[in-house]
């Protein structure tokens, strides 16, 4: 795991960064004003977004590769990193949301870190940070 800023455009935005097996690349915002950099600026159309359901946590990102789509266990990876930057972190399995990121939204007039979602999809998973994060994967 890294921590560091990302710089998109004029913004600068907090985030962890994960290596997953196979080079999967996921982020993950560390507060409001950056979940909604991360959510509404860093993310791609094809790229995954992950939040857990029905708690307070940090957006999650899962960077797409060209011409691959990730596996189950990737995405339940990554899902499992959303689990772990939130409130449920100390708890057991735990549902969080995912969908692509053309499916995410920032409404107007709505504070930081809030977005809207379609098309989304539902991963159970134990909150838990990837047992891969080495420099020499990416």
């Amino acid at each position: 795991m890294a921590k560091r800023d990302l710089e998109i455009g004029r913004d600068r935005i907090g985030i962890y960064e994960h290596v997953l097996p196979g080079g999967w690349t996921v982020w993950a915002g560390r507060t409001d004003a950056d979940n909604d950099l991360l959510s509404t600026k860093a993310t791609a159309s094809d790229d995954w977004w992950f939040h857990v359901r029905g708690m307070s946590g940090s957006h999650v990102v899962l960077r797409a590769k060209p011409g691959e789509e990730p596996g189950r266990e990737v995405l339940k990876a990554a899902a499992a990193i959303a689990a772990w930057y939130s409130k449920a972190r100390g708890g057991g399995i735990t549902p969080v949301s995912f969908t692509q990121g053309k499916y995410v939204r920032k409404p107007k007039s709505v504070k930081a870190g809030t977005v809207e979602i379609r098309k989304e999809s539902v991963l159970k998973v134990r909150p838990a940070l990837p047992t891969l994060d080495s420099p020499e994967e990416k």
